[in-house]
């Protein structure tokens, strides 16, 4: 104690510390964090006669919680423009044209393959608008009856149809002074393309079974996998709608055609699958990121986040590695690299691949299962397949796989 009877210490004067984070310097200089805790011992009449104390070095959690922070952040901001990642040049063109369209209130039209991100160009074509704050409404055209299509879109009154029991707002009401995406719009049907005209040209909807007219000022954002011209040319799609709504196209790359963001991409769905599975993945291998840079990806951004969702559950190594792509994506890249001219089918490389490692290993299983970035019972499994049960087995096979 110092003069006057205080204490000079916390800890003698509250009788313990738990879970203190503190900074103390090392050696060399640098400071590092810590968890402190610490107790005073007494004797067996109840005297202090000193104190003990631990010190935790939290540098690994700090930095994991840093990294884990770094990772909350992306999910946050997609690294890109309004979740859409991309620095290629086609992306940089597309990205003006989001920001001129958003301003408009002329009807904006996307086209693109099928996984290239629509839906994504809509939202952001709405975050960006003046209608920002209003509702931003939904409809998948394709998924619905014609029947319902139009009980979606416009409502419908009371006794209008069976089931009708009540009156019901339509989803263009529900989007008043906001903006409307129809998905998949090439597949309207010709008697709703003609109420839509009506929509777009005097602002109003009528519910079905109701003819008087409700006013609304909606903006409509509208995307497509198909060619409009080719359908009107076939009598499929009217021609005065085509001209209503195709007033600002849009035009989404596909990603063959933007390879170059396929690295982004990759990084970003890796980060995220391994925020949210937990998996000590540390990384893709070169390899691997070769492979989804050569490939042609006829399914877009949606193929490959479905590869590395594919690839986090057939991976229990640290690194992603090209066996644990789906065989789509790995098959065509390993038969091209095969040093033999004969025509393998994935079964037939996943075998020579299989005895090559266990010859390296001695049939040693768990060092095959680490070399090749896979469980134990993987391995088990695929020696079970290929009739692989022992030492002599894998020998002889590689023998003759030489031969």
């Amino acid at each position: 104690m110092s003069n006057g009877g205080e204490h000079w210490c916390s800890l003698f004067r509250y009788g313990a510390i738990e879970n203190r984070k503190g900074r103390i310097r090392r050696k060399d200089g640098a400071f590092i964090n810590v968890l402190k805790n610490a107790a005073i011992l007494h004797d067996a009449d109840g005297h202090v006669i000193g104190a003990v104390g631990t010190i935790a070095d939290l540098t690994e959690i700090s930095e994991k919680e840093t990294q884990l922070e770094a990772y909350r952040l992306q999910l946050l901001s997609e690294d890109g423009f309004h979740g859409i990642i991309g620095t290629s040049p086609p992306m940089h063109l597309l990205f003006d044209m989001i920001e001129n369209a958003a301003h408009s209130d002329a009807p904006v039209i996307i086209y693109g393959e099928s996984g290239t991100g629509k839906e994504l160009v809509s939202q952001a074509i709405h975050e960006i608008g003046d209608r920002k704050h209003q509702p931003f409404i939904k409809v998948n055209c394709a998924s619905l009856t014609e029947s319902l299509l139009e009980s979606e879109l416009f409502g419908h009154v009371r006794g209008a149809y069976t089931g009708a029991y009540k009156d019901r707002a339509g989803r263009f009401e529900k989007a008043n002074e906001g903006d409307i995406f129809l998905d998949e719009i090439g597949d309207l049907p010709l008697s709703t393309q003609i109420k839509l005209l009506r929509v777009l040209e005097e602002k109003v909807i009528e519910r079905v079974g109701s003819s008087s007219p409700i006013a609304t000022d909606v903006r409509i954002i509208s995307a497509t996998n198909q060619d409009l011209r080719k359908l009107v040319e076939q009598g499929n799609f009217r021609k005065d709608f085509y001209f209503r709504i195709n007033v600002i196209p849009i035009f989404l790359p596909p990603l063959r055609e933007r390879s170059g963001d396929i690295p982004l991409l990759a990084e970003a769905f890796f980060r995220k699958l391994q925020l949210k599975s937990g998996k000590k993945v540390a990384g893709i291998s070169k390899e691997t990121m070769e492979i989804l840079i050569n490939y042609t990806w006829p399914g877009n951004v949606r193929e490959l986040k479905g590869a590395f969702e594919y690839a986090f559950v057939t991976c229990y190594g640290d690194e992603i590695k090209p066996q644990h792509l789906p065989e789509t994506i790995y098959s065509p890249k390993k038969a091209q690299a095969a040093p033999k001219k004969n025509s393998f089918n994935l079964t037939e490389i996943e075998k020579q691949e299989l005895l090559e490692v266990l010859r390296q290993t001695g049939g040693n299983q768990s060092k095959t299962a680490e070399i090749l970035g896979v469980s134990r019972v993987t391995v088990w499994n695929r020696m079970k397949r290929f009739g692989i049960d022992s030492k002599r087995s894998v020998e002889v096979q590689t023998k003759n796989a030489l031969q």
